[in-house]
């Protein structure tokens, strides 16, 4: 009994590890559409060979099970596959295993499967077959297919991500080159607000400009070389400029240039070592907030030789100068009440030095402010109960009440407009479009998000 077992083991251990090496998908190839596979095992007294085995099989069922469930019919038809045996002789008897695979439903392959144990003979040889199991292979397919399909969608969620950046990072591109204009003989690349903005950024080159449009500024121009072109120096005449180059050697030498062939309004620069193509948002708002006029730049660069870098550091060295200075003033102030002493006197009049400076930033906001809402006081109280936009010439008649939301549409289509008088918010979009129509005031609720205007546009909010 003992060596019967060994044998055995050995033989279904050997069968396991060719059903690893060969897998899942070589069992299946094998097998075509088998639903059952039958697995069996049979010891035999005698030495008998694989076809012994199989003949006993076919001939000792014959006629068994009826018509419909014979061996040779069924395998004719593919109901049933190729029978595989496996054969081991040792100390003069023979052990082996017994594949069946089955497309029959589940109660006949089970009944085909009870028909093996009756075989009692293999060739010249007692021999008793016993079934181990029936192997669903449906489950064993579902299970290859959920574990599959879990690598399928690893491997596509790994690749999605990557693509989808790259895909809008594309769109993006293509959108904001689609906005970059080419402007004057010398088709220099520019942004859309150009043409018509009253102040504009010079960079250095065409991915200067791309940048910048990226972030939302509209209104850079590049030089494109180291030339500076006609149409830059043309413009300068016309327009506030702000000179905005790269932080590098080749930065100060495009700058050099500028300075003495434009006329530049101001100077801004990337962070020392970084090009202005590769800053973020927040580093070119921080670069053209730090921007200093050119004549300060002119002065430190061509007759002191500093860069411009050291005067940067030197204006933010006196900020903190300043801060320290303001807060001490007001201490001084009870001390002066309550002594009443000559010391005291001298030091009031230190402290009302800031006083009337303090007075000559607040009257002036005040005194432009008042009159002018006086003069469209009764428009704007108008407008506050009925909720339209009023569009006036120059001796303040209405010329036309529309409602607010066509005020843009309609502002595009007159050229007679001189004040504008609206219960709504005031928006860099709407002050571009009043730009190109000559309206000089602009009157509405509050303002939002309002970066730059033109000259003789002047912006009033009923707050003021």
């Amino acid at each position: 009994m003992k060596r019967k077992k060994t044998v055995l083991q050995q033989v279904l251990a050997e069968k396991r590890k060719k059903a690893k090496e060969g897998g899942f998908m070589s069992g299946k190839d094998e097998f075509g559409t088998t639903k059952y596979v039958i697995y069996a095992e049979f010891e035999a007294n005698g030495i008998v060979e694989r076809p012994d085995v199989v003949g006993a099989i076919f001939g000792q069922t014959e006629g068994l099970l009826g018509d419909d469930l014979d061996l040779r019919e069924l395998q004719k038809t593919g109901r049933i596959g190729r029978i595989r045996v496996e054969v081991h002789n040792k100390a003069g008897k023979t052990y082996g295993t017994i594949t069946v695979p089955s497309s029959l439903d589940r109660v006949e392959t089970a009944i085909l499967a009870a028909a093996l144990e009756t075989i009692d003979r293999v060739g010249p040889a007692e021999a008793k077959i016993r079934v181990l199991r029936i192997e669903d292979v449906r489950a064993t397919k579902r299970k290859y297919i959920i574990e599959r399909a879990k690598e399928i969608l690893e491997t596509l969620m790994e690749q999605e991500i990557p693509e989808t950046q790259e895909l809008t990072e594309e769109v993006k591109k293509a959108v904001r080159a689609k906005e970059l204009i080419e402007y004057g003989p010398e088709k220099l690349p520019a942004g859309p607000h150009v043409p018509f903005s009253d102040s504009i950024i010079v960079v250095e080159g065409r991915a200067d400009v791309l940048n910048l449009l990226k972030h939302g500024i509209k209104n850079a121009i590049a030089v494109e070389g180291t030339s500076i072109p006609e149409t830059i120096i043309k413009l300068s005449k016309e327009r506030i400029v702000t000179a905005f180059t790269d932080g590098d050697r080749g930065g100060e030498l495009i700058l050099k240039e500028l300075l003495q062939v434009a006329d530049v309004d101001y100077v801004a620069r990337a962070p020392e070592g970084k090009e202005v193509e590769e800053l973020t948002k927040k580093e070119i708002v921080k670069a053209l907030r730090s921007k200093v006029p050119a004549e300060q730049v002119i002065n430190e660069m061509f007759n002191k030789g500093k860069s411009f870098y050291e005067l940067i550091r030197e204006r933010e060295e006196r900020k903190p100068e300043h801060r320290r200075v303001e807060p001490r003033e007001p201490r001084v102030v009870p001390v002066k009440v309550e002594e009443k002493k000559p010391e005291a006197a001298g030091k009031v009049e230190k402290v009302e030095k800031p006083e009337p400076r303090e007075e000559k930033i607040i009257k002036p906001l005040e005194k432009a402010s008042v009159p002018e809402l006086k003069e469209f006081g009764e428009f704007i109280e108008r407008v506050k109960k009925d909720g339209v936009a009023l569009l006036l010439d120059e001796n303040k008649n209405v010329i036309a009440e529309i409602p607010v939301r066509e005020l843009t549409n309609q502002l595009k289509e007159r050229k007679d407009v001189y004040a504008v008088v609206f219960n709504g918010v005031i928006t860099q979009r709407l002050i571009d479009t009043v730009s190109e129509t000559g309206v000089h005031y602009l009157i509405g609720a509050r303002k939002y998000n309002v970066v730059r205007r033109p000259v003789q546009l002047k912006i009033i909010t009923f707050a003021e």
